[in-house]
């Protein structure tokens, strides 16, 4: 079985889950014997990448991108497609200076802050020109299916699959409500719909995703799939250690956007620090509205409690986890929420909003609808005060982690392969 499969971001080109999700499943399938030729926009020679040898961008016109799977092969076509802004270098500055901030700064307050572009550059453009040279490759290669993750790449689905004839499977990670609440982008959302009407199968990463698809889309029942998300596991997984800290530390790790709820979780920071002096808050990512969160904070005269890391990967990501008493996403609607399974494979006691596809599937983690604040507080507040719970949820939530790996979703998208291309021959003939 021979997959085209089309991405815009991959280890150590990442913005938030996506590329974690292509990480884990694109290494499944490689065990598992599926060849897989998968196009990307870049590729780049850090060491982050782990598994996977990246070369430099040009290597497309050079004859294609080498790897260390033994089934995969990466292809980049030297684009700058990077559709989520990431925080300005004024606004890194200021995070690195949110500890010592004093002053209120302007007027703002909750519910004003999500007035900004998710999208940077040319956005369009570069979801055409990827399109146009993803089917320039197509042209050379041989493939029985073709996988497109998420709406970047969706147009270059439909186009290849046009031109090859060959059946369409769309991954929906995320959708633009998801990212922008009622208030959608609509040149998105009607990439997004083509996509999925153009598609044999749609798969979703939670049933929470399926459902926003049958509401706003259009989209039968019977053609969405639900493929959960995973986690890497190494060994024994990482056992949770104490830092010599004299604070708590709360982490909120993933982009600060309008979808994550950041505004939510500061408001019920601060009812929190009413009741519990010795706690730190950590926002660790950057997005759209860090420089309006770094001023929401300081303007709730918590600043000196906030601490905005920006993004954060590798070791760094490891180190924040293990400093964590508690890991909170309060995400105003996430299609699964990786980073709260990560967190449960490290030991760290996780509270999850109800407006999240992980909700559905986790049975030992603190859960919230995202804009109730005080009970978001309370939570908190149980876990910080009471080791016992703190301890509970740790470790029951690192044994139930274990439930979720990649090589059991990579064998459902498999069998999802091997329906869509025997429905495309038995049409053939």
């Amino acid at each position: 079985m021979k997959v085209f499969m089309l991405g815009w971001e991959f280890p150590p080109f990442i913005s938030g889950g996506l590329g974690t999700a292509c990480y884990g499943l694109t290494k499944a399938m490689d065990e598992l014997g599926v060849e897989v030729t998968f196009v990307l926009p870049k590729a780049s020679t850090s060491h982050h990448t782990g598994h996977v040898k990246m070369l430099s961008a040009q290597h497309f016109e050079e004859g294609g991108v080498s790897s260390t799977f033994k089934n995969v092969r990466f292809l980049t076509i030297a684009s700058t497609l990077r559709p989520y802004a990431h925080a300005t270098a004024h606004e890194r500055q200021l995070g690195s200076l949110a500890a010592q901030q004093t002053k209120t700064p302007a007027n703002i307050g909750l519910g004003q802050i999500n007035d900004l572009n998710d999208y940077s550059g040319d956005i369009y453009s570069e979801v055409c020109r990827y399109a146009d040279k993803a089917v320039r490759i197509a042209e050379t290669e041989k493939f029985d299916v073709i996988h497109a993750h998420d709406w970047m790449t969706y147009p270059a689905g439909e186009a290849v699959s046009q031109q090859s004839h060959k059946p369409l499977i769309v991954h929906v990670h995320s959708t633009e409500f998801d990212r922008s609440g009622e208030h959608v982008n609509q040149n998105v959302y009607d990439i997004e719909r083509a996509g999925m009407h153009a598609a044999a199968k749609v798969i979703t990463v939670s049933n929470f995703t399926k459902n926003t698809i049958l509401k706003h889309y259009g989209v039968s029942s019977e053609k969405v799939d639900v493929v959960h998300n995973a986690v890497e596991h190494n060994g024994d997984g990482l056992p949770h250690i104490s830092f010599d800290q004299k604070d708590k530390i709360v982490l909120f790790l993933g982009r600060i956007t309008m979808q994550k709820g950041p505004e939510y979780f500061l408001a019920a920071a601060k009812k929190v620090l009413q009741v519990v002096d010795n706690v730190k808050f950590i926002m660790a990512g950057n997005g759209d509205m860090m420089h309006r969160t770094i001023e929401l904070a300081a303007r709730m005269g918590i600043g000196h409690k906030v601490l905005f890391t920006g993004f954060l990967r590798g070791e760094d990501v490891d180190r924040a986890y293990q400093m964590a008493d508690l890991y909170v996403m309060p995400s105003v609607s996430e299609p699964f929420g990786i980073a709260s399974l990560e967190a449960m494979n490290r030991n760290v006691p996780i509270l999850i909003s109800k407006q999240s596809g992980i909700a559905e599937v986790v049975t030992h983690a603190l859960k919230v609808d995202f804009w109730d604040i005080d009970e978001m507080a309370n939570k908190m507040t149980a876990v910080l005060k009471r080791p016992p719970l703190k301890a509970t949820l740790g470790t029951n939530g690192f044994h139930e982690s274990h439930k979720f790996n990649w090589e059991d979703s990579a064998m459902k998208v498999k069998k999802i392969y091997e329906e869509v291309i025997a429905q495309a021959q038995s049409k053939e003939e």
